[in-house]
């Protein structure tokens, strides 16, 4: 299921099933799994493996080396799991010998046109980037979360599950889990309510959120003590220790 006009190396490994469209480069070290698609016009550089069930469209650039200055061409890797889409001109770089040695991305994710994973990040699943979001490196990005158009996420940067990121939102500092975030530089606005309820959360579960949300944000707690407070609703309430542990845990600070 080659196309005749594509370049595969002799050093890369595809599965019996994989599609790979014409002009496609696909260089060694590069593992590609079941079921596959690569369409025309596209370069996989490796070490890179590749899961089940993607689908890549033409002109995008998967594993190739971080835009790094120390970058010194050390072997480092890049991972995607099952089930993502990469549309026109995305590009995802690997990892450095100075961060992790590893990009890595999870399952389920569409990445729009131009759209872009800098080196060492860490991605999680069922996450959507729209057209030219773009991902500084060293950045980890929480499950559901969605990136608006022309979105940019400053390196080190750590993005909570279920956040929304405005388009055109300048990102420099982490942003809790359930944040709707906008503006240059992002500043916190809402709950991401309507995309709770639409992946399960009940409206108990809706209620706490925006009651924490509310002590973190618009109490006039000094930060340790709407953390302090948080934690006792985190006993009882898992959404809530969710968004107080990952507050705690930051090392960028929170968008304020």
């Amino acid at each position: 299921m080659i196309h005749p006009q594509a370049i595969v190396s002799p050093e890369a490994e595809l599965a019996a099933d994989v599609t790979v469209g014409p002009f496609s480069i696909i260089g060694p070290g590069v593992q590609i799994g079941p079921r596959t698609v690569v369409g025309p016009h596209v370069v996989l550089n490796g070490p890179t493996k590749i899961g089940a069930d993607n689908k890549i469209y033409q002109f995008a650039s998967i594993g190739d080396a971080p835009q790094d200055k120390k970058y010194n061409g050390e072997p480092t890797l890049l991972e995607l799991a099952d089930r993502n889409i990469f549309r026109e001109s995305s590009t995802v770089n690997r990892g450095t010998a100075q961060g992790y040695g590893i990009t890595r991305i999870g399952d389920d994710n569409l990445f729009m046109a131009y759209s872009h994973v800098a080196h060492d990040c860490i991605v999680g699943n069922k996450i959507v980037f729209a057209n030219c979001a773009a991902l500084a490196g060293h950045v980890e990005i929480g499950d559901w979360t969605i990136l608006g158009g022309l979105t940019a996420v400053h390196q080190f940067v750590k993005i909570g599950p279920h956040a929304f990121l405005a388009g055109g939102a300048i990102v420099q500092r982490d942003v809790p889990p359930y944040v709707m975030v906008a503006g240059n530089p992002a500043v916190p606005h809402m709950v991401n309510a309507e995309g709770l309820k639409r992946r399960g959360f009940d409206e108990d579960q809706v209620k706490n959120v925006r009651t924490a949300y509310r002590i973190l944000y618009r109490s006039d707690l000094k930060l340790a003590e709407a953390i302090e407070k948080l934690r006792a609703l985190g006993e009882t309430q898992p959404e809530v220790k969710a968004f107080v542990d990952f507050v705690a845990s930051s090392t960028r600070s929170i968008v304020r």
